[in-house]
């Protein structure tokens, strides 16, 4: 199996999302994320959504790449061999209830990978009034299918996630990640994939059992570092980059780590009960007060 990067540049046809209250709330419950600017809809800035829905926002698209690139010759069949390899969410503006998103997509890069192809597609989303809301980055890595030339991405790629600095970790804080964590991500999010949810289909494609979503082990790395580093205000966070390094079984505990924080920068991961990073390579950008 094989794709060469003369795919870079398609673009995708626009998806249109209608972004209301209870979407927002449930998303942020799923996580187990009770900040009230997520819920609290009495607040008289209202309520945001928490930095990490975008990826729902931009769902859709990603599983249905089919129906949004008509006409296009990117071997789409190839996409099934994908996981969730990396994030990069810059957040322009809040997103609030009652915003008509529009979500504009390309394929951004196509690189060889020591494991198969990496792709990267840009999701850039604004409202009504066009203004920009949100960018997404998301990596997918495509196993055992080579790319037959170097590779190539768009001028305007962010770098990949740094490497934290060198020296002793900040602080530690562990996470339980229940045994109906996947599913309640699953309902709240809207992101539907039957890994998360199907001990049968896990199994079927060589998985334990069901693994928690990467974008939902990436939350729940945010929650803590608003509420340890940003005073509780999700308004901070500016940019998120990761790359997913590693499984999370539900029923288990994880644990966020800063390991580095200078006021705007904070570098972090997160590890399984083992001890294994499952998240790597995490930098988000924080806004000064």
């Amino acid at each position: 199996m094989q794709i060469d990067s003369a795919h870079v540049g398609t673009r995708l046809i626009p998806h249109r999302a209608v972004v209301d209250w209870r979407w927002m709330t449930n998303y942020a419950a799923a996580v187990g994320d009770a900040n009230p600017c997520y819920l609290d809809d009495t607040r008289s800035a209202g309520i945001i959504a928490h930095p990490v829905f975008p990826v729902a926002v931009t769902w859709p698209v990603t599983l249905h790449l089919d129906r949004y690139m008509e006409g296009s010759s990117f071997p789409l069949a190839l996409m099934a061999m994908q996981v969730h390899h990396s994030e990069h969410i810059t957040l322009h503006r809040p997103i609030r209830p009652g915003q008509h998103l529009t979500v504009a997509g390309t394929v951004a890069a196509i690189w060889p990978h020591r494991a198969g192809t990496r792709v990267i597609l840009r999701y850039d989303a604004s409202d009504e009034d066009g203004q920009e809301i949100f960018t997404e980055h998301i990596g997918g890595l495509l196993r055992g299918v080579s790319c037959t030339d170097a590779g190539r991405g768009l001028d305007d790629l962010p770098p990949d996630p740094p490497a934290a600095p060198e020296g002793a970790d900040v602080w530690e804080a562990p996470v339980a990640v229940d045994p109906l964590f996947s599913y309640r991500y699953d309902a709240g999010s809207g992101i539907v994939f039957p890994i998360h949810t199907s001990p049968a289909f896990a199994r079927g494609v060589g998985l334990p059992g069901i693994i928690v979503q990467g974008a939902a082990t990436l939350a729940l790395a945010v929650m803590e570092l608003v509420n340890r580093e940003a005073g509780g205000d999700p308004q901070r966070i500016a940019a998120l980059a990761c790359r997913f390094s590693g499984m999370v079984q539900p029923g288990t505990t994880i644990l966020v780590v800063l390991q580095h924080g200078d006021g705007n920068h904070l570098f972090f991961a997160v590890r399984d009960a083992q001890g294994q990073r499952v998240l790597s390579n995490g930098h988000a950008w924080l806004m000064s007060r």
